[in-house]
Formats: C-alpha cells, sequence, structure tokens
C-alpha cells in the first residue's frame, strides 16, 4: 500500500504528549532521554505534566512535537521492524516538516531538537510582542484571502501564510494589518475569522531575522539525503537533495504553507492512506476536508501505536 506519513505542527501541543508511550515501550522512553540529553532539559517532563503556559511557549513546543512523533517513529521501527523507507512520502505541516526530516534521517535526533528549539527561540524574537499576529480566515478561498491581504496596503505588512485547506486560509502579519484583513475578509463573505492566540506573526517576511538565524544554524549541521521522499511546505513538491532542504527550510520560515497542495500532491501520486504521527488530529482533519474519500488517520498514543503495527 502507498502510504504516506505527516507531521503536526504547533498547536497540538498539550499536557501529557507521549507518557503514555513512554510508559508502553521503552524505545520511546529512550527517544525521551535522548532529547532531554541534547537539549539539556527536562523536555519530556514538561510534556508529560506540563505547566500547559510553559509547553505552548514557541521555543518548547516545537522540540516538544518534534519528540512526540519521533517517539512513534522509534516505537514502529524497535517494536515492527518498520522501515520509513517504505513510505511513498513524508511530510509536516510548518515545524513538522523537521519532524517528518528527522524521522526520514534527514538529520540526527540531537540535531533535530537543537535545531528547532532554536528555530522557536528565533521566531519568537523576530517581531516585539504586539506588533505581529495571525488571524485563520474561514469560507474564503486562496485566491480571496490573497485579495484581502493585498487590500490591506497603507496598514503594514500581510501575507498569506498558511493554505491549510478549502475555506480555511491563515493570514500573518503587523497587527494593524491583520486586523484590516479580518474586516475586509467580512466584506467578502467570510464565514467568520478568528485572530490566532500565536507569539508571533509565523510563515511572513517580518520573520526574516529569524529565517538568517535558521540559515547559519541549519549550515552548522550535517543534512544526509532522505531515506524517502519529503514533500516541502514552501514548494509542495518532493525532494531529496540535502542542498535544496537547507535553502527550503530556511525559505519556509518567510514562506507560506502549501499544505493543501501537498495533499492534492498525494492524492496526484496514488497514495492509499495517510497517516498523522504525532500529537493531536489536525492533519488528519485537513486531509478529510481537502478530499474525504483520502483516508487519514492519526497516530499519537500507545493504543494507537499498536493499531498501526498490525497494519504495517
Amino acid at each position: 500500500m502507498k502510504r504516506a506519513f505527516v507531521f503536526p505542527g504547533q498547536g497540538s501541543q498539550a499536557p501529557g504528549m507521549g507518557r503514555d508511550l513512554a510508559e508502553a515501550f521503552s524505545a520511546a522512553r529512550l527517544l525521551f532521554e535522548e532529547v532531554d540529553d541534547a537539549l539539556s532539559q527536562h523536555l519530556s517532563r514538561l510534556m508529560f505534566e506540563g505547566p500547559e503556559d510553559e509547553l505552548t511557549l514557541t521555543e518548547n513546543a516545537q522540540p516538544a512535537l518534534l519528540s512526540a512523533s519521533l517517539a512513534v517513529i522509534r516505537v514502529l521501527e524497535s517494536e515492527a521492524g518498520f522501515d520509513i523507507s517504505s513510505l511513498a512520502y513524508v511530510a509536516g505541516h510548518s515545524l513538522g516538516e523537521y519532524s517528518a526530516h528527522a524521522a526520514a534521517g534527514t538529520f540526527s535526533v540531537g540535531d533535530a531538537v537543537r535545531l528547532v528549539k532554536r528555530r522557536g527561540q528565533a521566531m519568537q524574537s523576530a517581531v516585539p510582542v504586539g506588533e505581529g499576529a495571525m488571524a485563520a480566515l474561514l469560507g474564503l478561498d486562496i485566491d480571496a484571502a490573497r485579495e484581502v491581504a493585498e487590500g490591506t496596503h497603507g496598514f503594514g505588512v500581510c501575507v498569506v501564510a498558511n493554505d491549510n485547506c478549502p475555506g480555511q486560509i491563515v493570514i500573518s502579519g503587523h497587527t494593524d494589518a491583520v486586523k484590516k484583513a479580518v474586516e475586509l475578509a467580512a466584506e467578502r463573505g467570510a464565514r467568520r475569522s478568528i485572530m490566532l492566540p500565536v507569539s508571533a506573526p509565523f510563515h511572513c517576511p517580518l520573520l526574516a531575522p529569524a529565517a538568517a538565524v535558521m540559515e547559519e544554524a541549519l549550515g552548522a549541521v550535517t543534512l544526509k539525503t532522505p531515506r524517502v521522499s519529503v514533500v516541502a511546505n514552501v514548494t509542495a513538491a518532493p525532494t531529496l537533495d540535502p542542498d535544496e532542504i537547507r535553502e527550503l527550510l530556511v525559505e519556509q520560515v518567510i514562506r507560506m504553507v502549501r499544505w493543501r497542495e501537498t495533499v492534492l500532491l498525494f492524492k496526484d501520486r496514488e497514495v492509499e492512506e495517510i497517516v498523522e504521527i504525532g500529537a493531536g488530529r489536525v492533519l488528519a482533519g485537513l486531509v478529510k476536508r481537502i478530499d474525504r474519500d483520502l483516508p487519514a488517520s492519526s497516530v499519537g498514543t500507545a493504543a494507537e501505536t499498536e493499531a498501526l503495527m498490525k497494519r504495517l
């Protein structure tokens, strides 16, 4: 069966994540210990117990989500002899693209968690608190959302940050511009718009300082050829080239996440099942809204991981 594994991004974190997996499988426990050692931080304790406000901080949420995803992969490998190269593709939403690369062997677990910790810090500090914002526009397609963003000229930067699925587009930029876009979206017939509780305006040009930090950070680690094609957020196209991957991960900080197109690529390439690996169920839900005929499931708990092992 042609399968794609996909990896969630920020927002899917919650206290308790990964705990039952660690209790059930030694491979998961060892993965969490490896992450704690790489970061010199008790991240696993924060994941298992909270507090939620500390876990939600970008610099903690990003390595926590990556760790929860990789713990599932480690269990599949150790308990079921799973080989990532048996998949057709992997992909991740924003931060999840790093999880996809770590699972595919592009970089080591230690390098991966240190990179995303740095990424979280850089994104957090790129724009002063209050100056940037993001909003989800519900009920508009990508073209209408782009026109809305362009209509905020004079209020600051505003761009489409995430093309998640039909009727769910996220915009990002200066707070005044995003608020103006929300007004314009209502005039264009948006069902509603929601200001998102984020610490920075992700995936927009205002995060150029963070992109510069990641260019330096990615330049300092070894990237290998991934063992399975990774579909990049920036291009919605598969890649195996380490130099291209490095460039795309830098660009990803300031460019749109093309998730709808990623899922449509899977459909076009005859992927028969998409499995979301890690915390939450956001991506499986988006898949069903993009193409209800494409089977999608979420695997993050011990029971879900055991069920997947029987199917692999």
